[in-house]
């Protein structure tokens, strides 16, 4: 029997606190990629900063609990990342965040762990992208764009994708499928559009695949698109047919669709939001990570971007 796929998710975590609930929960696009990852069968690692505060006291509890890999889960002064969420009539509507310690850059015992791995999966949320040539020299990258249609940033993340996503859902069929052309242009080997209600399209070597999304009466969509991401990894790197995957990643973004938070694991809101800033202010003010020196890229093997995007 095959071995399972195995990820590391590097970047980005939060505590997603519903304030008119007084509940949070662990999230944020890597750790909500590290565990329905781990759901879907492959072998996870979260590498990441957070407190020793309730936040991150309940970000670290709730991988373990999920059999998520902490070794290289980092213990910062300050505070754990979160963001406010407010849920007037039903709708989920983000209200502020901090991201607090949360943008790190690898360490190099980050970067000497990645060749274990079959793939790493970041994000725009990471703010890491100076590191992406780096992270494809050792293993098969995953990114997360969100909602960032910007060609120059497409073409400058594409090259060293194996999995470039979109989130799509407030677009046109023709616009998806056209994101998702112009990454594998720019040279990303599949590109994922999720699209909501409408479903997903994943394009690649082999043509444009669809699947519609499974209906479900949502309580909070919070983590499907995530799920979706997480479970098209775990299928590429195990050779499934697109088609299953997609069907397989349709199911499981619905049932995350069926919980409160993003996987679970609600705690009594415990986090101090008087530093709260406005999502633009956040986008404003956010500096990337660190930008690595031109000689760490020499600790690793003499691999290529393209061997491992192919």
């Amino acid at each position: 029997m095959p071995r399972p796929a195995r990820i590391l998710a590097f970047g980005d975590n939060v505590v997603d606190c519903y304030r008119d609930q007084n509940l949070m929960f662990p999230g944020g696009n890597c750790v909500n990629h590290a565990v329905f990852a781990r759901r879907a069968g492959a072998e996870t690692a979260y590498a990441g900063a957070v407190c020793d505060d309730d936040a991150g006291h309940l970000i670290r509890r709730a991988l373990l609990e999920e059999g998520v890999d902490i070794s290289s889960l980092r213990i910062e002064p300050g505070q754990t990342a979160y963001c406010v969420i407010e849920t007037p009539d039903g709708d989920r509507v983000f209200v502020g965040a901090n991201l607090g310690v949360s943008i790190i850059a690898p360490s190099k015992a980050d970067l000497a762990r990645l060749s274990d791995f079959d793939a790493v999966h970041t994000g725009r949320s990471s703010h890491v992208d100076a590191w992406l040539p780096h992270f494809a020299q050792a293993t098969k990258v995953s990114y997360d764009l969100a909602t960032v249609y910007d060609p120059e940033r497409i073409a400058r993340v594409a090259p060293h994708c194996f999995l470039l996503a979109f989130s799509a859902g407030g677009v046109s069929r023709n616009q998806a499928l056209a994101l998702a052309q112009e990454a594998r242009a720019a040279g990303a080997r599949w590109s994922l559009a999720t699209r909501g209600v409408e479903g997903a399209l994943l394009a690649g070597d082999a043509g444009v695949f669809e699947v519609p999304a499974q209906p479900v009466d949502a309580i909070d969509t919070l983590g499907a698109g995530d799920t979706y991401i997480a479970n098209v990894l775990v299928g590429l790197l195990e050779s499934r047919e697109p088609e299953t995957i997609l069907t397989t990643a349709a199911a499981a973004a619905a049932r995350t669709c069926l919980i409160r938070g993003a996987f679970g694991h609600a705690a009594t809101m415990s986090v101090d939001v008087s530093n709260m800033m406005s999502l633009e202010e956040v986008y404003r003010t956010t500096r990337p990570a660190e930008a690595p020196e031109e000689t760490q890229g020499a600790i690793f093997e003499s691999k290529t971007t393209i061997a491992n995007a192919k």
